[in-house]
């Protein structure tokens, strides 16, 4: 159903901080915005810019990085919106947990499209999305759901998780199978998309807290282990696992991502900072912010650019490593 379009537009000006490495550079904005946004999730917009959830506000956030405008779209009411990424369509699609509901914003006209859960389904506590190599869209509920939206039909379908509630990251492969992961039940799974049936795939380290995951070039799957406080890697061709811990006392290892290089990008609440890990010379590299407590949450990026929303500080920060 359509959603009236609200929107702001505020200008910020970007406050550039020194790298860490000489091979990269690190900008930051602040979010010039009448309210608190709660920046949760982040993916680059097809026109150059950056999409956020801002979940505390309800709105789908768009930041330009060459005008340090940043604009927000009202998604409908009661919106709580968790994660975003572009789909083939150059659309935004939305896990909005306030409406249990997925939601399509069209870009550039900005129209709003409201998907439901199927009716009489509880409440889901969406978190992420993904699309499959035929072009649909499926999804995770913490409550303890995986669905799917048939793209072409509209169509929402959902099913009950194994093991109950936990189902939070999701990501698709290069050969356009989808796995997601349990941040409760501390497992990861592949989605059969014939039957939409989930097949458990336990880590070797237990209760370790499986937040989200992503695939490299080579299908293998990047977990990130809020619990351990670990990355691990899952190749599900040799039926393997590694892990590697960060340095730091109580690392709190909250996203993942690999860029087009397969260098791995994850996220460190303990830790207060990102880090690159290098699977070749299974090296991590640190980058700091400047600003205690910056909670980066979901890691999103294009080439060249790795953008990073700080949950904690209401900023957007890129690293660029072109």
């Amino acid at each position: 159903m359509p959603v009236s379009r609200r929107s702001f537009v505020a200008a910020t000006a970007a406050i550039p901080l020194p790298s860490l490495a000489q091979t990269h550079k690190t900008q930051s904005w602040p979010l010039n915005t009448p309210r608190r946004t709660g920046i949760h999730d982040i993916a680059p917009a097809p026109d150059g810019g950056v999409w956020f959830t801002a979940q505390a506000s309800g709105h789908l956030g768009w930041f330009d990085p060459r005008t340090g405008k940043t604009e927000l779209v009202a998604l409908g009411a009661g919106s709580s919106p968790h994660g975003v990424i572009q789909g083939p369509d150059k659309a935004a699609w939305i896990t909005d947990s306030g409406q249990n509901a997925i939601v399509r914003v069209a870009w550039p006209s900005r129209e709003v499209k409201v998907m439901p859960l199927p009716q009489g389904t509880p409440y889901a506590n969406l978190n992420t999305c993904a699309f499959d190599g035929d072009g649909d869209l499926w999804y995770t509920g913490q409550g303890g759901y995986v669905g799917k939206v048939a793209v072409k039909t509209g169509a929402v379908s959902v099913k009950q998780a194994p093991r109950g509630r936990g189902p939070y990251g999701i990501c698709g492969t290069p050969s356009g199978d989808v796995w997601w992961c349990s941040l409760a039940g501390s497992f990861i799974a592949r989605i059969d998309r014939r039957t939409g049936d989930s097949h458990v795939v336990e880590p070797p380290t237990k209760n370790q807290g499986a937040r989200r995951v992503w695939s490299d070039s080579q299908g293998r799957i990047w977990v990130s282990e809020w619990s351990a406080g670990q990355l691990s890697v899952h190749d599900p061709k040799a039926n393997t696992w590694k892990q590697w811990k960060p340095p730091g006392a109580d690392p709190k290892i909250y996203a993942v991502y690999v860029d087009e290089r397969d260098i791995v990008w994850t996220t460190d609440f303990g830790g207060d900072c990102v880090w690159s890990f290098d699977p070749k010379a299974e090296k991590f590299e640190r980058y700091a912010f400047g600003r205690p407590g910056i909670n980066v949450r979901q890691v999103l990026g294009r080439p060249g650019e790795i953008w990073l929303p700080e949950s904690g500080t209401e900023h957007i920060s890129v690293i660029r490593t072109a």
